[in-house]
């Protein structure tokens, strides 16, 4: 229960962390990348749960190289944060179950947690964050 509470609690950061990781989302990135793809082929699908994805996978031989770019560079941006997640969950998760277990996840609250109980927050965990923010 322990490594699976600290776990949630770190997704949680992700919203706090992501933004410092790149100067644009995934998500930004792919909508911008491949406009022209989603007007043409994908202007029907509701997104969420994937359901774009789905629609280039469709049709990945129609896809511009502009657009396969942009898929891949928001592959990348989103390793690049699950790796800074699972570094900051890693150093920060005593210092989660500690302060934070109790944190509603989501939108950076368990970030927030942490910066306000920095005094009692471990150096490893402090430094993590800065690693991963600046």
């Amino acid at each position: 229960m322990i490594s699976k509470l600290s776990m949630l609690a770190a997704a949680a950061l992700l919203s706090g962390l992501a933004g410092n990781l790149s100067a644009q989302d995934p998500v930004t990135t792919v909508t911008e990348g491949c406009a022209t793809e989603i007007a043409q082929y994908c202007s029907q699908v509701s997104p969420g749960e994937g359901r774009v994805l789905a629609c280039f996978y469709a049709h990945e031989d129609k896809l511009s190289g502009q657009c396969q770019f942009a898929l891949y560079e928001a592959a990348a941006q989103l390793e690049a944060a699950i790796n800074a997640l699972n570094y900051v969950a890693t150093q920060c998760r005593d210092d989660i179950l500690a302060h934070c277990a109790e944190v509603q996840l989501g939108e950076g609250r368990v970030l927030e947690c942490l910066n306000a109980n920095s005094a009692t927050v471990s150096d490893a965990c402090k430094q993590a964050i800065r690693d991963v923010t600046e």
